[in-house]
């Protein structure tokens, strides 16, 4: 067995690296140029029914505990006007302790053979060949082919119309990140605000959240739902007049939450927010499979990168189990992903409605307290 996973994110590098430990060879391909080419996003807090278990049968999890910022668990909610409305300390009993997203990662590659990613290999078409066999294209010409073919490539997965016709639709709303580094000297104000762990500002349909990161790093969402061609009147690459137009939607807010969007250090990044359906599922098709966003992209709410390292986990454990029968292995895999992924999508669904609803912010705090919601 020798498997093809495209797409060097959490997922496919928790595929890789859980296939390594039972000693499954596997090949990455990545379009990025290299482990440095992008930021690789913000804090993600590992949970202790999904992602932990994926970096243990990853047998990583004392490297992981290396990596956990102490205090960032601590949730502070605020008013528009700054005033504290809940605040929730850090006592080191919460099971999802906090990490960065890059590092993460990079102690995923460094735990893989040398040459298993194949950097700058981005594929631009896949094609069935029969017998559970695929050929992937990739920009420069290079081809492969494969007998097992994982698709680990995000939302907008080039595996994906191998299995599914379904594509990623719009949810209504819009993240645009900012961030503020030094915050602490730099913007004292800022920094005094989102505490030592998350913040979260909320009304209905819109809201501030930011969370402290390492290095006195304060790492901004500014959550806004409008239309696409609302923020397709927005000029991003104008730092000031993009942050002032965000900013205009929150007027008369607390200036030390305002600053988190007006005096970012980096140009705003806006992130549309798109899911695939909830109940997304596919006949098994020989030879393929999907995992993480590739699988069942949904509303950012924490389960994510989690469920992308549990998928890979789970694929790789499946794969070791069945090694003389890979359909198996996949079907048994598929059989779980389809009731889980649903589960985590309707939840998501949820907590958006919690955050952003007609009850906001009043129904984060009773969720947080287990209040009645909207009490």
């Amino acid at each position: 067995m020798h498997v093809t996973i495209i797409g060097a994110g959490l997922g496919g590098l928790t595929l890789a690296r859980v296939l390594h430990v039972h000693g499954i060879p596997a090949t990455v391909y990545e379009a990025e140029a290299s482990p440095a080419a992008r930021a690789q996003g913000g804090m993600l807090d590992i949970h202790d029914d999904t992602g932990q278990p994926a970096l243990a049968a990853a047998g990583l999890t004392e490297e992981f505990r290396g990596l956990i910022l102490e205090g960032r668990e601590a949730i502070r909610v605020l008013g528009h006007d700054g005033a504290v409305l809940y605040e929730e300390p850090d006592d080191g009993s919460g099971g999802r302790p906090e990490v960065q997203r890059g590092e993460l990662r990079r102690m995923l590659l460094d735990s893989l053979p040398a040459g298993t990613v194949h950097w700058g290999h981005k594929v631009s078409g896949v094609r069935a060949l029969g017998g559970g066999r695929h050929e992937v294209t990739f920009a420069d010409g290079g081809t492969v082919v494969t007998s097992l073919l994982v698709g680990a490539d995000g939302a907008w997965s080039r595996v994906r119309p191998l299995l599914s016709d379904a594509v990623p639709r719009y949810l209504g709303r819009s993240f645009v990140e900012t961030y503020l580094y030094d915050a602490d000297t730099r913007h004292p104000g800022a920094a005094k605000a989102v505490g030592g762990g998350s913040l979260f500002a909320l009304v209905p349909g819109k809201g501030i959240q930011a969370h402290r990161e390492s290095g006195g790093t304060l790492h901004t969402y500014v959550a806004l739902t409008q239309s696409p061609e609302w923020f397709a009147g927005i000029d991003f690459s104008d730092t000031a007049a993009a942050t002032a137009r965000v900013a205009q939607e929150f007027d008369g807010w607390a200036p030390e939450l305002t600053a988190l969007i007006t005096d970012t250090d980096t140009a705003p990044v806006l992130r549309s927010l798109n899911a695939l359906p909830a109940d997304h599922r596919w006949e098994r098709v020989p030879g393929v499979t999907l995992l993480g966003d590739a699988a069942h992209v949904a509303g950012p709410n924490g389960e994510g990168a989690n469920l992308a390292m549990y998928d890979g986990a789970e694929l790789g454990k499946a794969l070791a189990a069945h090694s003389g029968n890979v359909e198996k292995a996949l079907a048994e895999y598929e059989e779980a992903l389809f009731p889980r992924s649903a589960d985590a999508a309707e939840d998501g669904v949820q907590l958006h409605e919690i955050m952003f609803g007609e009850s906001s912010p009043h129904s984060l705090i009773a969720m947080f307290t287990g209040g009645e919601q909207g009490k």
